[in-house]
């Protein structure tokens, strides 16, 4: 069974960083894709991040040049670190991964809390 666990997310001030990390497990394949999503109160979920398995990037204009996403192919791992945090990037932030062997499968995992206190 294929799994995504979520961790690090927490309570941080604005302007302060935080580090989240997803391990996949239960594939001896590795993610074609993988990324971040959020979704704020009220709010419907949207894309943060994602990432290739060669690693080419993309970003949400909101939050371009404070994220960075980065990826360890060896353990199926996708991490987000995220500098100069402001109030709006409070939510459920969500940690996704796509195969595509004999056909496409999407992932999730079960989400992990951030809150940015003002």
């Amino acid at each position: 069974q294929v799994q995504l666990v979520e961790s690090g997310g927490g309570l941080v001030q604005a302007g302060g960083s935080l580090r989240l990390s997803c391990a996949g497990s239960g594939t001896n394949f590795r993610f074609d894709v993988m990324g971040w999503y959020r979704q704020a109160p009220g709010k419907q979920r949207e894309l943060v991040a994602t990432i290739t398995r060669d690693s080419m990037t993309n970003y949400a204009g909101s939050v371009k040049g404070r994220f960075t996403i980065s990826r360890d192919n060896a353990k199926n791992t996708v991490y987000l670190q995220m500098n100069s945090l402001q109030p709006e990037d409070t939510a459920v932030y969500y940690c996704h991964g796509r195969l595509a062997i004999l056909r496409v499968t999407d992932y999730w995992g079960q989400g992990t809390q951030v809150t940015v206190s003002s």
